[in-house]
Parts: structure tokens; sequence; C-alpha cells
């Protein structure tokens, strides 16, 4: 995960405006959380993601 997360956080920070606003600072944190899901199938995961959409779009979404 650490590979991962280091690998990541070099290409995000390409970007200038991520570069800038992380300089000198970590853009991940230091842990991270694993789960099984069981004998849970495709189709209930699928399901399961598709409800966590919101019912209509946000428009006055604004990256900072």
């Amino acid at each position: 995960m650490q590979y991962l997360k280091g690998k990541s956080s070099h290409k995000l920070l390409e970007y200038q405006s991520l570069k800038k606003r992380y300089w000198g600072q970590h853009l991940w944190g230091r842990g991270y959380w694993v789960s099984s899901s069981g004998n849970v199938t495709d189709q209930v995961w699928k399901k399961y993601i598709e409800d966590q959409r919101p019912p209509e779009p946000d428009d006055n979404f604004k990256v900072i």
C-alpha cells in the first residue's frame, strides 16, 4: 500500500495546483483500511454503488 500511495502521490504532484497546495506536506495519511466482502456477489456491489449516487447532479461543485 505504501508503494501505491507513493507512486500516486508523485503522479498527482505533477499538477501545479496540487504541488503548490501540498508543498512541504504529505498528500496521503499514513494509515489505510482493508476489508473483505465475504460472500457478496458482484451484483450486490453494483447495486450498492449505484445507490450511492445523489438523486440529481450537484452543479455547484468546485475544486479549490
